[in-house]
């Protein structure tokens, strides 16, 4: 069983922030795949389906981004899911919009969402997904933590239909194949 988990913050106040891409993308997944995020428990809302003959759970944690850590670990050790069959989708502001970036494991990068799970689990042995949102432009004045928490622009949500697509496409990758054919496939495009 694969556990896979969008990062993002609960509430309508966040729904097209760029922070929470993760969430985006798994619910996009789950409509591909046809799995319904209709459970709610601790934290969590979540749905169970298949993906490439492999049982997988989508998990959108409640406990906002700080806090992700709580419901992942709740899951995750009430489906008895090893932390290697745990796969994060997070947004990440060091790559340029739309980029993806692979990995089997590895630390935070400054992310606060992937800090809790790593604090949580008492591990960073979990694949992970990272979508580039960008940055503020150098000559903006405006924060990280705000520029995060803005709604995509109209022009980055146009090419956001194309680019969660193939965000998708990655996971299903991650899923059904091996971490390094995912990586070689998606982490150059």
């Amino acid at each position: 069983m694969k556990l896979v988990v969008g990062l993002g913050n609960p509430g309508r106040k966040y729904e097209k922030n760029r922070h929470n891409i993760g969430f985006i993308i798994v619910e996009t997944f789950a409509r591909v795949h046809g799995i319904d995020l209709c459970i709610k428990k601790k934290k969590a809302i979540f749905g169970r389906g298949v993906c490439a003959g492999e049982e997988v759970v989508l998990l959108k944690p409640q406990t906002f981004m700080n806090l992700s850590g709580e419901a992942v670990l709740y899951l995750a050790s009430f489906l008895k899911v090893k932390t290697t069959d745990i796969i994060v989708v997070a947004d990440d502001t060091e790559l340029p919009f739309g980029k993806i970036r692979i990995r089997k494991r590895g630390g935070s990068g400054g992310h606060n969402g992937i800090k809790s799970l790593i604090y949580s689990l008492k591990s960073d042995n979990f694949p992970r997904m990272r979508f580039g949102i960008g940055r503020p432009e150098a000559s903006s004045e405006m924060a990280l933590c705000d520029y995060v928490l803005e709604d995509f622009l109209p022009e980055e949500r146009k090419a956001l239909e194309s680019e969660k697509n193939k965000a998708v496409s990655a996971l299903h990758e991650m899923i059904a194949g091996t971490m390094e054919e995912a990586m070689n496939k998606y982490n150059n495009t």
